[in-house]
């Protein structure tokens, strides 16, 4: 009789809740360490004027710095392809130093869910800057997603990844899409 009491006196309702409280705060906080580099996040100050223009990402292998194989998806909505796109544009600032290195043999754009053809890809590292030509237009307000697997992620940093289109029509215009902030971190 005098164990039954021991656990009761253990096993109160307000301890309960707070154990169950704590290890949910505990859960939560492991599940974060596990997703932090890997998704954007919440962005406070970003440098990106129109909030609008920050474009969502994905690393695949959690966006250690240095590390090689990283896939990025990088999402581009719909919406922002109002005049379809016949070639991407992706650059980046010359600061901090982006010392990381795509592999482009192993680059794709998807448009729901299925690779589309591209008929070039480039990357300039002396203008900073990866065109993906596509070797047919993807037309209007079609979301897509670009993806680079095989990348050696840059050194520990943000890093601001710019993607411009050259519209699909009769009378080509290079037009802003938006930004992708890429944080590469320790976790």
């Amino acid at each position: 009789m005098r164990n039954n009491s021991l656990i009761s006196t253990i096993l109160t309702p307000k301890r309960l809740l707070s154990a169950l409280a704590l290890s949910g705060c505990l859960f939560t906080g492991v599940q974060a360490l596990t997703w932090a580099g890997s998704n954007p996040g919440l962005t406070i100050f970003s440098g990106v004027d129109n909030r609008k223009d920050i474009l969502n990402y994905h690393l695949d292998f959690g966006g250690r710095p240095r590390q090689f194989g990283e896939r990025y998806r990088l999402y581009v909505p719909g919406k922002k392809l109002t005049q379809g796109v016949s070639k991407f544009f992706i650059s980046y600032l010359e600061r901090p130093e982006f010392d990381g290195k795509f592999n482009l043999d192993k680059a794709e754009v998807r448009v729901e869910g299925e690779s589309i053809p591209i008929k070039d890809i480039y990357w300039d590292k002396e203008s900073r800057v990866i065109e993906i030509e596509l070797a047919q237009p993807l037309e209007a307000s079609k979301k897509a997603e670009i993806v680079f697997s095989g990348v050696k992620n840059p050194s520990n940093g943000t890093y601001y990844l710019i993607c411009d289109v050259l519209s699909a029509g009769d009378i080509p215009i290079r037009l802003y899409v938006g930004t992708w902030i890429v944080s590469i971190e320790r976790v």
